[in-house]
């Protein structure tokens, strides 16, 4: 499962860690820059560097829309402000005042080059990206990790939104995917008068930490037999083989400058690499993709085992510097949102030395850890007794769901629904029909732009801003597992 770290680690080449030493004011503003919009929002820069603790980073054109990359100072403990500060990495992607705002974060770092998630295009609006605390470079210095849980990061949200919506006034709706999805869920929580509505995607709800049994079931069942077949042979056979394919680990890790102090040793990050690849094949791969998993593992050749499990789960996943990144998404695992565990029944006990392991152990010793078992509850139960205009979408296919949030007689105008045959790249787009509709039309009416048709007849209800290749690129949410 944690091809994610392996993913991850390029995508942050692409979105870049700028510092905040590069931050211009407005008096050093790029001057070759896209000024004007579709209504005439020629000063929306200056009246976002009028916000008291705004910066900007850069800003970059893109046709119909001005994209711009800031810093905003926060503080590190909302509970006692006066105690510090920390500049905040936020992007806006700005289509005009007169148009409702989308509010995302993908639970990590944020992304500086410009992007529109699934609600933006369907409400043709504006957005704003929030990287989430301790991602860095937004990360306080010294770093106090008894500050990064789900109310801090709430609280950053509802300080951004509190900062933001004088400038933009109309309608706005939280939006997130995974641990995204996630944040976005903990903000209504606690912040539930800020929002219009709250859209979802994939986010898993992990209760009772210790009572995972939902994800064994999972297994047993997903895709056809054959395909599950396929990979448990091929996860076995890389256990079976430990000692030729962890010398070409070794081989690996020593020609790329990997070290493995945080997990104690290259065998337990082998194990962990491993014990991913069924998981992450489910995450992140569609049925047809078991195609190109080797279909009689035992008489395949170290290479193709190697190469496939490489593919899935990334052997860099475990290494120091591909767990560094995720600090603190490992930290928050194992302190408030919990970490899933699977068994594995087709693989002989001898073969399996660690299992599943802790949080803590993608953590380095010198910050310390307590988890809380409490967070996830209270949230579980305010969802099901208090969700108001909030919509969540699950894939069939993605482990993830399985641990799901749900409703219950105190919800409304909310919605659970799961699209077929997804990953853990579901969206409302492959939903099937009339949820696809009803959801659409939901996202609409409360965003505040729904047609009077839509408002009479959901089936009428279409995205209202038009599909962009490059603006509207669905990728699924790279998420890195925890294995308790």
């Amino acid at each position: 499962m944690r091809k994610a770290l392996r993913w991850l680690l390029a995508l942050a080449v692409l979105i870049g860690t700028m510092s905040t030493a590069g931050a211009a004011t407005a008096a050093a503003r790029p001057e070759a820059t896209n000024t004007t919009t579709s209504n005439g929002d020629t000063d929306i820069l200056d009246r976002l560097l009028a916000v008291k603790g705004m910066s900007l980073i850069e800003e970059k054109p893109y046709p119909g829309y001005r994209f711009f990359v800031l810093n905003y100072t926060q503080p590190i403990d909302h509970r006692h402000p006066s105690e510090g500060t920390f500049q905040q990495r936020i992007t806006v992607l700005h289509k005009g005042v007169d148009r409702p705002t989308v509010f995302y974060t993908g639970g990590y770092n944020v992304s500086t080059n410009p992007s529109r998630r699934e609600p933006t295009q369907i409400v043709d609006g504006n957005q704003v990206s929030m990287e989430y605390r301790f991602f860095t470079p937004s990360r306080p210095a010294p770093a106090d990790w008894s500050k990064l849980d789900i109310w801090q990061a709430a609280s950053d949200q509802h300080r951004i939104f509190q900062a933001l919506k004088p400038l933009y006034p109309h309608n706005w709706i939280a939006t997130g995917g995974s641990k995204g999805g996630m944040t976005a869920t903990y903000y209504e929580r606690f912040y539930p008068r800020d929002m219009d509505g709250v859209v979802a995607y994939v986010a898993p709800n992990d209760v009772v930490n210790d009572e995972d049994s939902a994800y064994d079931r999972f297994f047993t069942t997903v895709g056809t037999k054959e395909c599950r077949d396929r990979l448990d042979a091929v996860q076995r056979e890389a256990l079976v083989r430990r000692e030729p394919l962890e010398r070409k680990y070794a081989q690996y890790a020593a020609g790329n400058g990997y070290t493995f102090t945080t997990i104690g040793g290259l065998d337990k990050a082998y194990e962990a690499v491993v014990l991913d690849y069924v998981w992450g094949f489910w995450q992140y791969s569609l049925l047809k993709d078991c195609d190109t998993v080797p279909a009689d593992a035992r008489n395949a050749t170290d290479q193709q085992i190697w190469d496939s499990v490489d593919t899935i789960s990334g052997f860099s996943a475990y290494t120091d510097q591909g767990l560094e990144t995720y600090t603190p998404y490992y930290y928050q695992a194992g302190t408030q949102l919990g970490a899933p565990t699977i068994h594995f029944p087709y693989i002989e006990k001898k073969l399996i030395r660690y299992g599943y392991q802790p949080p803590r152990n993608f953590v380095p010793r010198s910050i310390p850890m307590r988890f809380q078992p409490n967070a996830m509850r209270d949230v579980d139960t305010w969802v099901r007794h208090h969700a108001h205009h909030m919509l969540f979408v699950y894939g069939q296919n993605d482990p993830w769901g399985s641990e799901r949030f749900r409703l219950g007689h105190g919800a409304r105008d909310s919605y659970v629904f799961t699209a077929p045959g997804m990953n853990h790249g579901a969206n409302v787009a492959g939903l099937v029909a009339d949820e696809k509709a009803l959801a659409t039309a939901r996202i609409l009416t409360w965003a505040g732009v729904a047609s009077p048709a839509v408002a009479s007849d959901p089936s009428a209800a279409k995205p209202l801003a038009r599909h962009d290749a490059k603006l509207d690129v669905r990728d699924v949410e790279r998420e890195p597992a925890l294995r308790p």
